[in-house]
């Protein structure tokens, strides 16, 4: 079935003739494509169900990509509209990086991209329409059907419609992602992803995703978000060459039996054959190499040490306020008394066990922690990061 199915010009002439365009931009994506799907097909163990989620998924990228390409050619302008220089959380993934998010995203003079605009970008959002938009109702049941798929998903990782999405979600439309290796079992994509592919034209389709969605509501400041810029601080950076960016930090041993335990859940959503040891020891070698990549960004000038701002997890948890007031302060922004009443209305509606609590342990990954935590040395020493209790 999957042969069939998972097809790449079976699902591009889908697409195109699903929403009748033809041009899908610098062709980036076909090599993204091709890898993706060979990987779905081979290694993946998909079910029924996961080849049609898999399928679905590609289709509503490749679709949205045909009219977000097509749509910006007929209106030139939004493209000559420059993005903002935006300000970026890079901390790797279960490091506190989507509370912060959330609570960025409460200053009104942030502009964070929302699930449901990412999701269902066309026609553009507008800003007399964007509080009520019919296409918010619409995510939202899918979101929760995805729950009721994967009881307890939410407690792990909170989502919403209105909540913010991360950039994962966007370079995925160039099919250069790390949202999929996180959601299936394909790891010679996730090699390809980490070690091989160019992430430059990811990084353009990125800006040109943000120059259509600011095109009838704009930012006056784009504040993002996503664990895939650790490994490619560079390309982000060469994009966006004044960015100021937000790294937040955590025990790398809590951040492996943490992501472990979400990505086996994720991926039990489309396969039948999924284990938290599995995912950990997939996830553990890019999760290392993410975080000392990061060390070496400080290290070599990649990142100026003047546009970054470094926040611990556990200082950030202990006291959010205060962490937020010292991002603010070391970027050259006013946290307003209004923008902090509504962070602070968002944490009091949105606390962490809202959903239920996530638990995991280190145990459950069958990973050695003793040579788990001497590969993350470099990584902890560097940054001061304390170690915290294992489980």
């Amino acid at each position: 079935m999957s042969e069939s199915v998972l097809d790449a010009g079976r699902l591009v002439s889908q697409a195109r003739e699903a929403v009748g365009l033809e041009d899908l931009g610098e062709d980036s994506w076909q090599e993204g494509l091709e890898r993706l799907l060979r990987a779905l097909r081979e290694e993946a163990a998909l079910n029924d169900l996961g080849v049609q989620i898999a399928a679905g998924e590609i289709l509503v990228y490749l679709a949205n990509r045909l009219r977000v390409i097509d749509w910006t050619a007929r209106h030139p302008e939004i493209v000559a509209k420059d993005v903002e220089p935006p300000l970026v959380i890079v901390g790797q993934g279960r490091t506190g990086t989507t509370i912060l998010h959330d609570l960025l995203a409460q200053d009104p003079e942030s502009r964070v991209p929302m699930t449901w605009e990412v999701d269902r970008p066309f026609p553009p959002p507008e800003t007399a329409t964007y509080e009520d938009d019919p296409r918010i109702d619409e995510v939202q049941a899918q979101l929760d059907a995805s729950e009721l798929l994967v009881p307890g998903l939410k407690k792990m990782h909170p989502m919403g419609a209105r909540l913010s999405q991360e950039c994962v979600r966007i370079t995925a439309g160039d099919f250069r992602s790390m949202i999929f290796p996180t959601q299936y079992r394909i790891p010679s994509y996730g090699r390809w992803l980490l070690y091989e592919a160019d992430m430059a034209p990811a990084y353009r389709w990125h800006r040109r995703f943000l120059q259509y969605l600011q095109s009838r509501h704009p930012a006056k400041r784009w504040v993002l978000k996503s664990p895939g810029h650790v490994w490619c601080l560079g390309k982000l950076l060469a994009e966006y060459p004044n960015a100021r960016l937000v790294q937040t930090h955590r025990d790398p041993l809590r951040i492996v039996a943490s992501l472990s335990s979400l990505v086996a859940t994720l991926r039990g959503m489309s396969s039948d054959h999924t284990s938290i040891p599995e995912a950990a020891a997939e996830f553990t070698d890019y999760l290392i190499d993410g975080l000392d990549r990061s060390v070496t960004a400080r290290q070599d000038g990649t990142v100026p040490r003047d546009r970054v701002v470094d926040v611990q997890f556990r200082a950030f948890m202990s006291d959010p306020f205060g962490a937020l007031h010292v991002v603010y302060d070391r970027l050259g922004l006013e946290l307003s008394s209004d923008a902090e009443r509504r962070m602070r209305r968002f944490l009091a509606d949105n606390p962490s066990d809202k959903h239920g609590q996530h638990r995991y342990a280190l145990r459950d990954t069958g990973l050695d922690a003793d040579r788990l935590r001497a590969r993350a040395r470099r990584y902890q020493e560097y940054f001061d990061v304390p170690s915290e209790p294992l489980g």
